[in-house]
């Protein structure tokens, strides 16, 4: 049986030859849900009997050779995709140099979203969207559902928002913190040590990016700013966005800056009342002590 990857790739060329949505697709063979589609295209299920059937209904003009077995024209009756010596084809290899993060070249067009004014929001991604945003970012109706802002600082530019989940970035970023980030298009653009969210396929990361990314086919490694988190390497080709952060939103205020005789003061209190003493009387104590020896100096 050809690998579930293989069928996965075909089915994105259906969408694209027909320059449907994974939705539209979903809604043309019956299913106002299109979680399905989704799943074949990221190739975490394979095609039923039933699903290849719908789909030579939808569109009686794909051959069920190339379809299921991947032989042939994708039509019935035009050509086959001429193969180059390297055993891709010109759609394949066209969908190679579309992909940014294969390449090292730039993103795809990315969707947004804009006013009655033509003017970009700037999205927020709350954690409860998270779990669909690697699939679905690209889906104007998915992105419809995310609550558009306009921020001071941020007017120019394309930004997305995302509620920070956990604690591997604090004190940084706190839990449900919001970084407010610019999409980064170019190779060139990417610095070092910044703060980036990362989106995969399957997940939605905030991190720093310790090196600037050279090598389509290397990995390159990320670093959380809490000690608790080891650093850990991803494929490059994993990329799917990527977002720097220009700033945050946050809801826990810092506390005063205090300096080292307040911090000494305040860690020698704690010290006397895990010892069981009064810190109180043994402060009166001490003050008491260092008057009489210098009332003594004095007679």
């Amino acid at each position: 049986m050809e690998p579930t990857a293989h069928v996965s790739q075909r089915l994105q060329q259906v969408l694209d030859h027909y320059q449907l949505t994974a939705r539209q697709a979903a809604v043309k063979m019956g299913d106002e849900k299109s979680g399905k589609i989704y799943k074949l295209l990221s190739g975490d299920a394979k095609p039923g009997f039933d699903t290849l059937t719908q789909m030579l209904e939808v569109w009686p003009e794909l051959s069920a050779d190339w379809l299921v077995m991947g032989r042939g024209p994708m039509v019935r009756g035009g050509e086959a995709e001429p193969v180059k010596a390297s055993g891709k084809s010109q759609a394949a290899e066209s969908k190679q140099q579309s992909e940014p993060w294969k390449n090292l070249g730039n993103f795809k067009v990315l969707t947004v979203t804009v006013d009655r004014d033509g003017k970009e929001n700037t999205l927020l991604v709350p954690l409860t969207a998270q779990a669909g945003y690697p699939s679905l970012c690209n889906e104007a109706v998915y992105l419809q559902d995310m609550h558009p802002y306009h921020l001071p600082g941020f007017e120019w530019g394309t930004y997305r928002a995302f509620e920070v989940s956990g604690t591997s970035m604090s004190p940084t970023f706190g839990h449900k913190d919001i970084v407010v980030c610019s999409v980064v298009d170019r190779k060139d653009l990417l610095k070092p040590w910044e703060c980036y969210v990362i989106v995969t396929s399957e997940n939605l990361l905030l991190k720093r990016i310790s090196a600037v990314i050279t090598d389509a086919d290397d990995t390159f490694e990320l670093h959380s700013d809490n000690p608790g988190y080891e650093p850990y390497r991803l494929p490059v080709a994993d990329i799917q966005q990527l977002w720097m952060v220009r700033g945050y939103l946050s809801t826990s205020i810092p506390a005063r800056p205090m300096d080292k005789t307040v911090q000494t003061m305040e860690r020698l209190q704690e010290v006397i009342e895990l010892l069981g003493h009064d810190y109180h009387e043994v402060r009166r104590f001490l003050e008491e002590n260092v008057q009489q020896p210098a009332q003594l100096r004095g007679q």
